[in-house]
């Protein structure tokens, strides 16, 4: 028996981000055949970001977002339990802007990341691996960015009011070699003692088991986390229908092994 819920998905996407694919109805169709008792759908919100690409959705979307995921509820609410949420990107320059956002709508689970790091005039994706942010966050240093990401993260969850912290260590994503320097760790317990304090949960995100066999973050955060008793939350940050509830077996073995 793990102390986080492997029934529940609380992470997934859907195509109205403009990065993933399938409809809201395939992620739950999905779910269900997955035996999942609660889906979370979290779409991406961001405040004025730079970016080439759009990868959230505008409000016009989220018009669209609640009247479908009303309808699912209405449809498969004695199937499963589906909640409406966002993944509120930080952005240090714009945290009243967020605000304003996250109370316009009835968000019913809010996560909170950081995606976006500014350089210069425009910002860079930093989980991403296209060659154009690559590049320019390897001039800064993966040190430096590590360290303003999780500076940015202390920040964020002092100025946003949030459910669950999202991918915390994903930063890593395109770097599995390298190693956290103790500044880091430093700045990781912060987090974490903040999070308690503040009852925010910690996402366990199964996205990151196909790039480094892992979850994000890995055990060694999971386990400070357990320590200062903070609620453990599945994600699978699904961005195709037939991504959701992945690798929740691994992660299952993972934390019933005491990792």
């Amino acid at each position: 028996m793990t102390d986080c819920d492997l029934t529940s998905d609380t992470h997934v996407h859907t195509l109205l981000c403009n990065h993933a694919r399938g409809e809201m109805e395939d992620y739950v169709r999905a779910a269900l055949k997955r035996n999942l008792t609660r889906l979370t759908f979290l779409e991406h919100l961001e405040a004025d970001i730079s970016y080439p690409q759009r990868t959230w959705l505008r409000d016009q979307d989220f018009n669209s977002y609640f009247a479908e995921g009303y309808r699912l509820q209405d449809k498969y609410g004695g199937q499963l339990t589906i909640e409406l949420g966002v993944e509120a990107g930080y952005n240090p320059e714009a945290v009243d802007l967020m605000q304003a956002r996250l109370a316009r709508w009835p968000f019913e689970r809010i996560g909170l990341s950081y995606h976006f790091y500014r350089v210069g005039s425009r910002h860079y994706n930093l989980v991403s691996r296209r060659r154009e942010n690559m590049t320019a966050l390897g001039r800064i240093g993966v040190e430096q960015v590590t360290s303003d990401y999780l500076s940015g993260l202390i920040q964020a969850v002092q100025e946003l009011e949030c459910d669950v912290l999202c991918h915390l260590d994903a930063v890593m994503r395109h770097h599995p070699g390298y190693r956290l320097l103790p500044s880091h760790q430093r700045q990781i317990d912060t987090l974490l003692d903040l999070m308690a304090a503040r009852n925010i949960s910690l996402e366990i995100n199964t996205s990151g088991f196909p790039i480094r066999d892992l979850p994000y973050p890995s055990p060694d955060i999971i386990a400070r986390a357990r320590d200062r008793a903070i609620p453990l939350a599945a994600g699978s940050d699904a961005h195709h229908p037939e991504q959701v509830g992945r690798h929740f077996e691994d992660l299952a073995r993972l934390l019933n092994s005491g990792s």
